[in-house]
């Protein structure tokens, strides 16, 4: 009986972890989303200063080109991140349906020793 006590306490932790490690994607997908639009709006303010907006263009501001690139790369994160997320979700959804097997097992076994 121990180890289906064992099991249970087992699977709420890996219940718990995997929310904690969704929990972080998401985190990091929304920071990484306010860093897009700061750099974005650096982007504009450059743009508007030097009064190119053509990224072809030669005169074009050498840090609107390097924000432009990090803001790109970010977008790439975020969909990796995103990825990730969506495989980190159905973790969670198999660990909890674990976990609900294995308590229901132990509900039941406790009944059974309470009638016994």
């Amino acid at each position: 009986m121990k180890a289906r006590e064992s099991l249970v306490r087992l699977k709420e932790f890996q219940v718990r972890e995997k929310q904690r490690q969704l929990s972080q994607l998401q985190m990091m997908m929304a920071e990484f989303e306010r860093m897009t639009k700061d750099l974005e709006n650096q982007i504009v303010f450059e743009e508007k200063k030097s009064g190119i907006s053509d990224p072809s263009h030669f005169a074009y501001p050498t840090f609107a080109k390097a924000a432009r690139q990090r803001a790109d790369n970010l977008q790439v994160s975020i969909r990796e991140l995103k990825m990730q997320q969506d495989a980190a979700e159905l973790a969670l959804e198999e660990v909890q349906a674990e976990y609900a097997r294995a308590a229901a097992l132990e509900e039941r076994d406790t009944g059974a020793r309470l009638r016994a």
